[in-house]
């Protein structure tokens, strides 16, 4: 299968994967020249995002996502442990036509900078299932289960 990307701005790079059976495709920073509310571009391109924010980072890149899957946009290790720039909420899905921006939030205490060019995150192309949502008057919890309603730790830690 062959994903489709397209450039919106001639600058803009194309994804790559780091080794061939990598599951992820590293994803750039494009400066757009726009300005986030949160975020500042300084004049040579970089983009700033203070600690504690979160920003829409422009890839200059769109995607022809196939039917039945999706584009997932994940944390790329590195940048997320060392520079404390993780990856908010990013699915692109089939029917999205406009430009791929990343989500970035920056959980350390000083304010970070990207420079154009510079990886930001990782896509992964997920194949979905999707189905129809129907409304039941059975309340799950009457069912007996093993796990019945423990959450958030209820196996233990080890």
């Amino acid at each position: 299968m062959k994903l489709k990307f397209y450039r919106i701005r001639q600058e803009a790079k194309m994804p790559v994967r780091a080794h061939s059976i990598d599951a992820g495709m590293d994803l750039f920073y494009c400066p757009d020249k726009q300005s986030d509310d949160n975020c500042y571009w300084e004049p040579e391109g970089e983009y700033k995002i203070p600690p504690g924010e979160s920003c829409l980072v422009p890839t200059g890149l769109k995607v022809s996502v196939p039917e039945n899957y999706m584009l997932e946009v994940k944390n790329k290790s590195g940048i997320a442990h060392k520079q404390k720039l993780i990856v908010g909420a990013c699915v692109v899905d089939p029917g999205y036509t406009g430009e791929i921006f990343v989500n970035l939030h920056n959980i350390g205490g000083s304010t970070k900078t990207i420079k154009p060019g510079q990886k930001v995150a990782q896509a992964v192309l997920v194949p979905i299932s999707t189905c129809e949502v129907e409304e039941t008057t059975d309340d799950p919890s009457n069912t007996e289960t093993s796990r019945s309603s423990g959450g958030f730790g209820s196996t233990g830690l080890v």
